[in-house]
């Protein structure tokens, strides 16, 4: 993931208050669903938060008795964030104890030493766009933790979005996830899973703002009654309403690291239907909005393309032509047909053919080679990837072809200059996250996608995840990291669970199958390392790490001019010598193997090569 600079400057007004059941507070718990609600549905990322009306709603009876928290760059100025704080008294409501069940729930606070009396529950982060570059994110965060801290929590619970980092973000602030607890949820959209939060744990970098939020928490405190009459949480209240109390400027955030906020960087589009009411508001809010820089409409093209793709004879006629495409819209206007996608991280809006035309269409060349049948066959299927420098080759190479219709990606590093001389990326994306690069590169591929991505990388307890949780288990394996200890994790998993693993070295065009799904007693590595397991490479030297990797491609085998590079590495060169060229053919390679893998098609374990300085030398020629 990408760091964010948070300015040093940045100041924060926000305003805290308690909401009790009673006159005038109902209004209040109102105005503070309809901002959380309008930030969560995010240009219909999340629709279940816009009603078919048009309206946006986030009703939940645990408003009542919780702390709440809004946050503006001014006085008078419009809401930009809010988080909610919900104390024991609604600890019947707690999102977490819904989320996991009754007894899961009080077996977790047994487990812990705790009770409900002291359990509080934080939940309902949400920072507009615009400020979560500014820290407003860890602003409320730091918020939250203060107040429960300053009101006796010995602990706090709550369920977190995975998507985009927000996991990641809140165990910045020492909250650690509840193992076993992650699934999919599909009001958000995302995976989603319980963490907890130990108020003798601290803060981690964060902690000297939280204890300073601690001290100023009574001074942010408003009474409802300074609230209810006026609409703090919406620029512009209205006629007769009278400003709200100016909330207490609270400090400046100074994290020892940058914030990388939960929705930040976006890597998912945002998919609108506008036959659907609520679709269709969100897409004309999204027009007005400012931030669509490009809108690409060539659906009327690819209705030609989808009807010629059906019937190739219809290219003889222009009026046979003109009849089919009508017939596909069948009454619907051009704007209506299809779906409008928009590119939250490029400011594109695109307009398509639905999702199954679409992808008839883009994958038509492949019939011949791939056909229907197989094409629909290997879009029920999961691929995961660990390493995106080269494999991201395979990651778009797949995308293209169509390998598979999921995928979840691990790496835990961002792009560099260094890098820019074999992955497919631009020097706007340095800083980013690799696997946030790919799964935006592929989505512009096909948006519907359904891509899951680890931007920490695996270790022992993440490689369950990546393997079997999320979305669902993977069919097939492209490992392509460069650490010994997860390249066999990686294959121990893969062999316990008989998932097929392939890997090109980039070098030599070498290409190594492993059938697990076969052959589940097949040793790692095709025995080359013996015994040894993957805890036997823990903590290793970079001399050590440099002789195992050489060992597992085979050292024997490698061309004379990695041979040559050896020697030179931590001293005239960096790292590894590696070509965009061969990083290319690595994604060929392992996309013909898992192709035929996942088709049931021949395929055997094996090491391959595919030398191009021996396929192409001289003397092998076919011409006379």
């Amino acid at each position: 993931m990408p760091t964010e600079t948070v300015p040093t400057d940045t100041r924060w007004l926000v305003t805290a208050f308690h909401l009790e059941r009673g006159a005038g507070c109902e209004a209040v718990a109102e105005h503070v669903r309809h901002l959380r609600a309008r930030i969560l549905f995010d240009h219909g990322r999340r629709p279940e938060f816009r009603k078919d009306h048009g309206v946006y709603a986030d009703d939940q009876e645990l408003d009542y008795g919780a702390w709440h928290f809004v946050a503006r760059r001014q006085a008078g100025g419009p809401p930009l964030g809010y988080v909610r704080l919900c104390t024991p008294e609604t600890g019947e409501l707690f999102q977490t104890r819904s989320f996991l069940g009754e007894d899961p729930y009080q077996d977790l606070l047994l487990s812990q030493g705790l009770s409900t009396a002291e359990t509080f529950e934080h939940s309902r982060l949400v920072v507009e766009h615009r400020a979560r570059k500014l820290g407003l994110g860890v602003h409320l965060n730091a918020v939250a933790i203060a107040a429960a801290r300053h009101l006796g929590a010995k602990a706090m619970v709550g369920t977190s979005g995975t998507a985009d980092g927000q996991d990641l973000f809140h165990a910045r602030f020492g909250f650690r996830h509840v193992a076993g607890t992650r699934r999919y949820v599909e009001r958000y959209t995302e995976d989603v899973v319980v963490m907890m939060y130990r108020s003798t744990g601290g803060c981690g970098a964060y902690e000297d703002l939280v204890a300073d939020l601690e001290e100023d928490f009574p001074r942010l405190v408003r009474p409802v009654s300074d609230i209810e009459a006026g609409r703090p949480y919406e620029a512009g209240s209205g006629p007769g309403a009278r400003p709200a109390a100016p909330p207490v400027a609270s400090r400046a955030v100074t994290p020892a690291v940058t914030e990388v906020n939960g929705d930040e960087p976006r890597w998912r589009p945002g998919l609108f239907d506008l036959q659907q009411p609520a679709d269709a508001a969100a897409f004309e809010a999204l027009l007005a909005s400012g931030t669509v820089r490009e809108v690409a409409d060539t659906v009327a093209e690819q209705l030609v393309e989808l009807v010629t793709c059906r019937e190739p004879a219809l290219r003889r006629s222009p009026e046979a032509v003109e009849r089919a495409v009508a017939g596909q819209l069948a009454g619907r206007s051009l704007r209506e047909y299809g779906t409008w996608v928009w590119y939250p991280w490029s400011g594109r809006l695109v307009h398509l053919l639905p999702r199954d035309e679409f992808r008839l269409v883009r994958t038509d060349r492949n019939r011949g080679r791939i056909e229907r049948p197989q094409q629909r066959h290997l879009l029920e299927r999961r691929v995961g990837i660990i390493g995106l420098s080269v494999g991201s080759s395979a990651a778009l190479t797949f995308a293209m072809e169509g390998i598979a219709g999921a995928y979840k990606l691990a790496d835990f590093d961002a792009l560099s200059v260094s890098n820019l001389n074999r992955l497919r990326a631009g020097v706007h994306h340095l800083g980013l996250n690799k696997c946030v690069i790919a799964a935006r590169q592929m989505a512009e591929i096909d948006p519907w996608l359904d891509i899951e991505i680890f931007p920490r990388g695996l270790d022992g307890a993440s490689m369950a995840e990546f393997f079997t949780g999320g979305h669902g288990s993977i069919d097939l394996l492209v490992e392509e990291c460069d650490d010994p200890q997860v390249k066999l994790a990686a294959r121990e998993w893969a062999r316990q669970l008989r998932v097929p693993v392939v890997m090109d070295a980039n070098d030599r065009g070498l290409l190594d199958v492993e059938r697990f799904d076969l052959e589940p007693e097949r040793p790692l590595l095709h025995g080359i390392l013996g015994d040894t397991t993957s805890e036997d490479l823990k903590d290793l030297s970079a001399q050590e790490k440099v002789d195992v990797i050489l060992a597992m491609v085979d050292r024997e085998g490698i061309s004379a001019e990695l041979e040559a590079s050896i020697a030179r590495l931590g001293t005239t060169l960096s790292s590894w010598p590696q070509l965009a060229s061969g990083v290319a053919l690595g994604g060929a390679l392992t996309a013909e193997a898992a192709r035929r893998i996942l088709l049931g098609l021949p395929r055997p374990s094996g090491r391959f090569y595919a030398d191009l300085a021996v396929l192409t030398s001289a003397e092998r020629s076919v011409l006379a």
